[in-house]
């Protein structure tokens, strides 16, 4: 097992002028009022912000440039190096570069607001921030408030005055390895996950668990030289990441697109040639639905090539992959199951050998093992519902600075404890419920907390709690159950007004005025809600019943 950044390294000596990245932005055609099939039929005046590649040797060069500038400015082993970009070419040379100088690397999610960005770097004292233009105003907006940030960093043109350009400062600098050592057992990086309290937690990944997720992806997907993984998912996300890594070790190309829309989706796999991809079961059941509309017509594009589509974040209906392979026989697929503690996905998966058992989330992954554990952490029997607990070589080393959180999900042994309700039946594994409260809508996590703690503002609102529902395109949707005050007067376009404020993904989709049942204790009955307007409808969606 080598550490990723010698898998980088082993490329670039290996295969110096072949692709390794390209970024596509098809919002740059679409400002232009131009569309993808009229752009790939101009020979000349190409838009170079619309495609751009990088190769394995450009790659690596642009990784040592930036770690040997951290290193002039004093970070040292274990330093921790906040990255908040969207995905571009220049993502992933950073992140190594921070490997590169011993530090740490700390992915930030972009939809984070401004205070959560802050709350962020603070918990995992991170003392540079690395942001692209996307992010100016929300940085500028904590600038004079990030005590432990010394060093603010901007990728793009423009650089604001509370910042400093990294094009230009990193560019000078050396493009040679740096003579940092470190081993698969130091920290890597830290990754930020959440419960149901809605504050998130620092996760802490060694090397050995990047070198293993890698391991993982080319054992699980067979990846090899003429792959092509299209990654639509942002890469602060441990799911985009980890499924790259699948490239980084068969030394094959990977294309970041940035966007989603069905039409964006089968123009990458016809122009770039792509092999693998990876899909949110929104973005599959967005692409059968354009088919069926017929929005997009699938002789336009050059489609033999693709042999893989496989799906993770969430629970896939059956029905959605039933209708998948009716239109795309030849198709492998697979679905992975992991949570940010197990370095993202793949400590279970389905295997691409597996199809005829779809609903269920599958077997323990390349080295890692399971087992179903009932309150007091002993194993239960075949067929009966338990809690899912992992083990394998990715498992974090801990929450950052939180020895009571890490104590209540690992165990001596190693065994991670993933606060989700699962059974297994015929051998393979299948997810029941969650233990957790965490909603997970298109694979993005919401935490029902602080939407309650939003909605609470209103005047005229009493009590509310926040449950997830099943929704077929997005697997779950945020709901609502709101207990008016006594005397005052609110409806459905009230509230929804009201989250005007709210990050648009966090707003409830759906408003349910009701009383709010609270146990003796004070705390949601949320159980007793969910049986209300769920009844056993999402149980049987997860477990391939529906």
């Amino acid at each position: 097992m080598k550490p990723i950044t010698e898998l980088l390294a082993d490329n670039a000596r290996k295969y110096p002028n072949e692709v390794a990245l390209v970024e596509i932005n098809p919002q740059e055609l679409e400002a232009r009022h131009t569309t993808w099939k009229e752009y790939s039929l101009i020979e000349s005046s190409p838009i170079e912000a619309f495609r751009s590649e990088m190769t394995w040797a450009e790659f690596d060069e642009k990784a040592n440039r930036f770690a040997n500038f951290l290193l002039t400015r004093n970070v040292r082993k274990g330093d921790k190096v906040a990255i908040l970009l969207m995905n571009c070419l220049e993502w992933l040379p950073i992140y190594f570069g921070v490997l590169r100088a011993g530090a740490m690397a700390v992915p930030l999610n972009y939809r984070y607001t401004a205070e959560e960005i802050r709350y962020c770097l603070d918990l995992a004292d991170a003392s540079i921030l690395i942001f692209g233009p996307e992010f100016t105003g929300r940085v500028e907006d904590i600038a004079e408030r990030m005590p432990k940030v010394r060093m603010r960093l901007y990728v793009g043109g423009d650089c604001p005055t509370f910042a400093e350009s990294y094009n230009a400062l990193v560019s000078y600098c050396s493009s040679r390895a740096p003579s940092i050592e470190f081993g698969l057992d130091d920290d890597a990086a830290i990754y930020f996950s959440s419960g149901t309290t809605g504050f998130p937690k620092a996760i802490v990944l060694q090397h050995h668990c990047l070198a293993q997720s890698a391991e993982m992806e080319q054992q699980h997907h067979g990846q090899r030289r003429g792959d092509v993984f299209l990654c639509i998912p942002p890469l602060y996300h441990t799911g985009a990441k980890m499924h790259w890594f699948g490239s980084l070790i068969s030394a094959s190309k990977a294309v970041l697109l940035r966007g989603v829309k069905p039409e964006w989706v089968l123009r990458a796999v016809s122009e770039e040639k792509c092999t693998v991809v990876w899909l949110l079961v929104p973005w599959a059941q967005d692409i059968l639905d354009a088919i069926d509309r017929g929005d997009v017509k699938l002789d336009e594009y050059e489609l033999a090539q693709w042999r893989l589509m496989h799906i993770g974040a969430q629970p896939v209906p059956p029905s959605l992959i039933q209708r998948w392979k009716a239109i795309f026989p030849h198709h492998e697929y697979d679905t992975n199951y992991g949570l940010s503690e197990s370095t993202g996905p793949g400590c279970v998966h389905l295997g691409v050998e597996n199809v005829d058992h779809v609903g269920a989330i599958g077997v323990p992954g390349y080295r890692w093992e399971t087992k179903i554990v009932d309150a007091d952490r002993r194993e239960v029997a075949p067929g009966e519902v338990g809690e899912l607990a992992v083990h394998g070589p990715g498992v974090m080393r801990e929450y950052y600075k939180d020895p009571k959180a890490t104590a209540a999900v690992l165990d001596a042994e190693g065994w991670l404890y993933t606060g989700d309700m699962a059974m297994v039946k015929d051998g393979f594994i299948y997810l029941v419920d969650r233990k957790k409260d965490v909603i997970i809508t298109g694979g993005e996590n919401l935490y029902p907390v602080q939407i309650e703690d939003f909605l609470r503002a209103h005047p005229a609102i009493k009590d509310v709690a926040v449950i997830g529902l099943p929704d077929a395109r997005l697997g779950e949707i945020a709901a609502a159950v709101i207990e008016v005050k006594e005397g005052a007067s609110l409806d459905e376009a009230g509230v929804l007004d009201f989250c005007h404020d709210m990050p648009r993904y966090k707003r409830p989709r759906k408003i349910i005025f009701a009383p709010v049942p609270r146990n003796p204790t004070g705390k949601i009955e949320k159980p007793k809600l969910r049986k209300m307007y769920c009844g056993d409808a999402l149980v049987a969606q997860q477990v391939g019943l529906a």
